[in-house]
Parts: structure tokens; C-alpha cells; sequence
């Protein structure tokens, strides 16, 4: 069978190869790295990958050969947990933060969500468009090639519409696939102050059904933390939006203990995300429900915080742990998965492998994506990475180096 796009001279190939599911315990350490390999690729999709022996016949009717001078090739990565649409920036605040002020106090003053909040609703959808196409291309230049993104700037009808919409507008332009999420219940907004049970009964009555009807998000999301929402709050919100045909996913348990992870447990959310301060007993909860942690490191490290989630204590559980830079302009304007990489192994013990994989296939699979994308194998699409060196370890070794992969979505190079 002839194919259109052969990779050849893999000088190490990562294949990922391995079960239809998230991976947990010591298959997140199995990359299924293949020396000398050799990928083939027809209409956007993998033909096959491994050694060239096997693939010689196909190779010599390529289309197009693409020499690999021996170096690394990975899956695409997956950033499963950014807020990419915005206005303005925060960075008065991150000289606060410098000074001594806490996420909190920043918040209680007016900061923090709602400043962003009162930009957002004020801009274009144009003009959050151009925005949010800035950050992707951030992002898609250091490897990511799918990108989780919520709204939760708007948190009234309009602009969480307007929010949504340029997700879907940024899914439409492609290249990186764009998964949307509904965040409503970020955080209540200045005009419900005093009125907060009016608030969650609009996103759950009102806003869900709306955003349901016209397919603008494929999940929602809730902030339950003390300056966010409770944990009645957030069972309602996320009730609602089951019923509405939404996955669920939470942002668990990032500055206190007992906030939302045992919800996500309880519910059955695809995932629970920070977990900063999750304990043992929680964490069995999380397993026996099936929701794979989505860690955060890169907004512990941006608070100037010493507590990273437990991701030893995860694995060791059985949890199917994912990666992701909680991109925002508050606390994480972190746009880079290599730079997330580096910090889950140095500040939170997990191998290259790990976070590789942490950052590939189980992110994937919290997506909904596991059968798509995240792993090469045959039928997947081809989202990969071409990179300028010869050993995966390097990607999470070499801390925010200016690394460009040579990016490939759906079998076509992209130059941002």
C-alpha cells in the first residue's frame, strides 16, 4: 500500500504504543521507544510505526521521505487544562506577588479573575480571537499540538458565549485541535455580590442549557476552593451539566484540603485538577472512580508555593496522572509543556518517562482523545514532534531552553 509521508532515520522513536487506556503505575515508565525507526503516514494518519525492516516495501513508495538525521521523535503534546482566552494581562499582580501579597489577598482586593473578568467582557470577540490565536501559537511552537481551553472570564451569558465561540472559531482555523470547556463557575461576579445562590442557579439553569444546545463546549468545569465555590455549590453546577450531555471536570483541593476532590469521586468527573493538597484516603477514592489528577506545577511554581501535588503518592495509588500548564494571566502565564515537564521531575519526583507520558497519551485519554491521539499507532492521527536532539530525556532536561520541534498535525508540518 503506498502512503503519502515516511519518516525515516528515527534515531529514537517513542511510540507509546500500549493498552486503549490512560496508563498507570510502571507502564507510565513504557514508552515503546523504538531505535533506528520508521513511520508511515496516509490521509492525516498512521500507517504504521517501527523499524524500518518491516516498513521497507511502503517506505519506497512514499510520496515524501523526510530524513530524520537520527533524531527524536515523540507524539504531539497535550495540554489538558489552560485558560487560553483572555484579555489584557495580570502582570501588576505578579509584582504584587513578588512583594509578599497571596493569591487571596490579591483576589479580596479586586484582583485576581475579576480584573481579567472586567477586560474580557469589554473586548471583541475579534479582538479575543487575536488573543487567544497568539497564545496557541505560543504554545503549538514548543510541541503542543492539542489544546484544552476554558471560558470563565465572562461569568455572565454573554461573554462566556463570546469565550466559547473563539474556541470554537480557533478549532475551526486548525491546526491544533481546540477542546472547549465551560467554566461559568469560576468565580461570582461583582453584580451577584451578596446573591451567590442566584449565581450558580443561572449557570446551572440558564447558562449549561444554553451552551449544550449550541454544541460551544464538550465539557464544564468548576473552581471549588474558600475564595471560588463550596462544594454544594459546585454538585449542583456539575449535576447540571451532566444532565445536559457536559463531561466534568474540577479544580480540586488547590489551597485547602476537602474542596471538590471527593465531588469529583463522587460524580464521576473524567478529572480533578491542582490537588495540591489531596490526602492518601481521598486519593483511593479517586482511583476507585476512575479520575485521572490533572497537575498543575506550573502555577505552584508561579505563586511562589512549596506544595506540589503528591504525584509519587499518585502513581503509587494507581492513578493515571496527566500534565498540563494551567495557562492564565494570573497564576500560571505559563504557555509551555517542556518547561511543565521539567518542573514535574524536579519538583515533584517523576521521571522523564513519566511526564512524558503524562503529557501525551493520558492526557489524551482525560480528553476523551485516547483513541485519536496521543500514541503511535495505526489509525491515530499523526500529531508529532520532529526534535532537534536525539534522546526524549532531553525535552524535560534542558529547563526552558528555546527548543523548536519541527511540529506535525494531522501528517502536515506547521511553521508558527
Amino acid at each position: 500500500m503506498p502512503v503519502s509521508l515516511a519518516i525515516v532515520n528515527i534515531g529514537q522513536l517513542v511510540t507509546l504504543a500500549g493498552p486503549a487506556r490512560a496508563r498507570v503505575g510502571r507502564e507510565l515508565r513504557e514508552l515503546g521507544l523504538v531505535a533506528d525507526g520508521a513511520m508511515l503516514i496516509e490521509d492525516g494518519r498512521i500507517v504504521a510505526a517501527g523499524s524500518p525492516g518491516e516498513l521497507r516495501g511502503q517506505i519506497a513508495n512514499a510520496g515524501t521521505v523526510i530524513d530524520a538525521q537520527g533524531r527524536c521523535v515523540t507524539p504531539g503534546l497535550v495540554d489538558a487544562h489552560t485558560h487560553l482566552v483572555f484579555a489584557g494581562n495580570r502582570a501588576a499582580e505578579f509584582e504584587q506577588r513578588i512583594a509578599g501579597a497571596t493569591y487571596q489577598q490579591i483576589a479580596a482586593a479586586g484582583g485576581g479573575i475579576l480584573s481579567t473578568v472586567g477586560l474580557t467582557r469589554a473586548a471583541t470577540e475579534d479582538e479575543l480571537l487575536a488573543a487567544a490565536s497568539m497564545h496557541r501559537d505560543w504554545m503549538m511552537r514548543g510541541g503542543t499540538t492539542t489544546i484544552e481551553g476554558k471560558s470563565g472570564y465572562g461569568l455572565d451569558r454573554a461573554t462566556e458565549l463570546k469565550m466559547l465561540r473563539v474556541l470554537r472559531r480557533l478549532g475551526e482555523e486548525r491546526p491544533a485541535r481546540i477542546v472547549p470547556t465551560l467554566l461559568a463557575a469560576h468565580t461570582v461576579p461583582p453584580e451577584y455580590a451578596g446573591r451567590r445562590e442566584a449565581y450558580v442557579r443561572f449557570v446551572a439553569e440558564e447558562l449549561i442549557p444554553a451552551v449544550a444546545a449550541a454544541g460551544l463546549a464538550r465539557w464544564c468545569d468548576a473552581f471549588c476552593d474558600d475564595h471560588a465555590f463550596t462544594v454544594d455549590e459546585c454538585r449542583i453546577v456539575l449535576t447540571a451539566a451532566r444532565r445536559h450531555g457536559l463531561g466534568l471536570r474540577i479544580h480540586a483541593e488547590q489551597f485547602r484540603h476537602g474542596t471538590g476532590a471527593a465531588l469529583a469521586a463522587e460524580l464521576g468527573a473524567a478529572t480533578a485538577d491542582h490537588l495540591e493538597t489531596v490526602d492518601d484516603a481521598t486519593l483511593g477514592e479517586l482511583r476507585r472512580a476512575g479520575v485521572q489528577p490533572v497537575l498543575l506545577p506550573g502555577s505552584v511554581f508561579c505563586l511562589g508555593r512549596t506544595q506540589y501535588p503528591p504525584a509519587r503518592a499518585m502513581i503509587d495509588a494507581g492513578l493515571a496522572i496527566v500534565l498540563a500548564t494551567d495557562f492564565n494571566p494570573g497564576s500560571s502565564p505559563v504557555a509551555s509543556m517542556p518547561l511543565v515537564m521539567s518542573l514535574a521531575c524536579l519538583q515533584m519526583g517523576l521521571t522523564p518517562a513519566e511526564a512524558l507520558t503524562a503529557a501525551t497519551i493520558n492526557a489524551a485519554c482525560s480528553l476523551g482523545l485516547g483513541n485519536e491521539i496521543g500514541s503511535f499507532e495505526a489509525g491515530k492521527q499523526a500529531d508529532f514532534l520532529l526534535h532537534e536532539y536525539s534522546d526524549y530525556r532531553e525535552l524535560a532536561y534542558f529547563i526552558a531552553a528555546p527548543m523548536k520541534p519541527r511540529v506535525f498535525i494531522a501528517g502536515r508540518e506547521v511553521t508558527v
